[in-house]
């Protein structure tokens, strides 16, 4: 037996005996989603239990080093303890912007001591993490971004305003993208810094969107402060002052690779009760057990094929960035992609019941549950940067088409 299929088979026997029966329903969807963080209300016990054995195991961020709170797996383990969980349907023990974003930056541009320090609590899912990014003025422009920080001796002083920061009401820490020196050009004298967000100087306003929902927020930052250091060595900016745009960058690259699918949304399509299960559920089927509608049969096929070719290219992507040859621009053809196959799937997921996805309040519908998130999924295309920058991008840097 090969080392890789020793692990599998040790991999396999350690979930049957410490994932409960309640997290192995293979149950996807906001509703199920495990955020940690200090404001945190579990659903069960068995919730918590399945966070803290995983957690304990360095499993819910298998590839980060054991140092820091990983399992220190190869990427082949990785792989195979992703196909095991799915197999056992498993559900995700934490779901986390400190995952996604903010750990793989620390990783590549933060010292020994940040890494120490904030790392091991994402990975045990204690701090909440969310993004801030945008402005009001400083959107697709990223680079415009006027929130000033200023050196105070022994503190930074923030002042300014961020937009669509998701979960912003419910998060611990943020980091952010700060202006420390307005004399520099325009994507110099721009700092990443970590900034807690339990203090006077931060606050959060909920923006409702067309679906009803808020999990988007203003975050306002009115003489907020943050130490030059956090801990001994523990900085409260990462990479070098004025050099953020770097780390914004890479930042940016995970961003639009969970957008595009990484955090779950195609991977949740191509589920063991995919689109055609569900349809055959609500239209029903033909005597020879084919879908009844033959247009909504067409849209599902195409759609299915395009979803498992577009997860082949995700694992594609992730092997050659982890061999060394990085992903860059190519994270925006994964963004514009995955964003407008989400967006596709709920148009069919609409379709199928006709007129009566319309509803937006009452018991049969959960309150319009499926009109609300295929409203949701139009920000997909607008969050983590817009779709035309994407293309824009795509253009220039991938295509290399002339005036691009």
């Amino acid at each position: 037996m090969s080392d890789l299929e020793t692990f599998r088979a040790e991999a396999r026997q350690w979930l049957e005996e410490n994932c409960p029966e309640e997290m192995r329903d293979g149950a996807a969807g906001e509703e199920n989603v495990c955020w940690g963080g200090k404001q945190w209300k579990f659903q069960s016990d068995a919730q918590k239990l399945w966070l803290d054995r995983m957690a304990e195991k360095g499993w819910t961020v298998p590839a980060w080093p054991k140092e820091y709170g990983g399992g220190g797996l190869s990427k082949e383990e990785v792989k195979v303890l992703k196909a095991e969980m799915r197999d056992l349907k498993c559900r995700s023990p934490l779901e986390s912007f400190g995952i996604w974003m903010l750990g793989p930056a620390l990783l590549k541009y933060g010292t020994h001591e940040q890494k120490a320090h904030f790392l091991p609590p994402i990975a045990r899912g204690e701090i909440r993490w969310c993004q801030g990014y945008s402005e009001p003025n400083a959107g697709s422009d990223l680079a415009s971004l006027q929130c000033k920080c200023e050196d105070k001796g022994d503190h930074w002083l923030i002042n300014g305003q961020k937009i669509w920061t998701s979960y912003a009401d419910k998060s611990d820490w943020i980091f952010v993208l700060v202006r420390t020196d307005p004399k520099a050009t325009k994507h110099n004298g721009i700092s990443f810094i970590l900034i807690d967000m339990d203090q006077k100087g931060v606050t959060t306003k909920p923006i409702k969107l067309i679906s009803g929902n808020s999990p988007f927020c203003e975050t306002f930052f009115d003489d907020a402060t943050a130490p030059k250091e956090y801990a001994p060595g523990v900085s409260a900016i990462v990479g070098e002052i004025n050099r953020g745009w770097d780390v914004a960058k890479y930042l940016l690259t995970h961003e639009r690779e969970m957008i595009s699918g990484g955090a779950g949304s195609v991977g949740n399509a191509m589920s063991s009760r995919g689109m055609g299960q569900v349809a055959a559920d609500e239209v029903g089927r033909e005597e020879g057990g084919r879908l009844a509608d033959p247009l909504l049969r067409g849209k599902i096929a195409q759609a299915e094929v395009d979803g498992w070719a577009f997860l082949l290219t995700l694992e594609r992507m992730k092997d050659e960035a982890k061999a060394g040859q990085g992903v860059g621009a190519n994270s925006s053809m994964l963004k514009y992609y995955g964003t407008e196959y989400n967006k596709r799937r709920f148009e069919i997921l609409m379709d199928m019941g006709g007129s009566d996805e319309l509803e937006w309040e009452g018991e049969r519908t959960k309150d319009g549950k499926r009109a609300r998130n295929w409203l949701r999924t139009k920000a997909n295309s607008i969050e983590g940067g817009t779709s035309e920058v994407q293309l824009n991008i795509i253009a220039k840097r991938i295509l290399e088409l002339p005036g691009a």
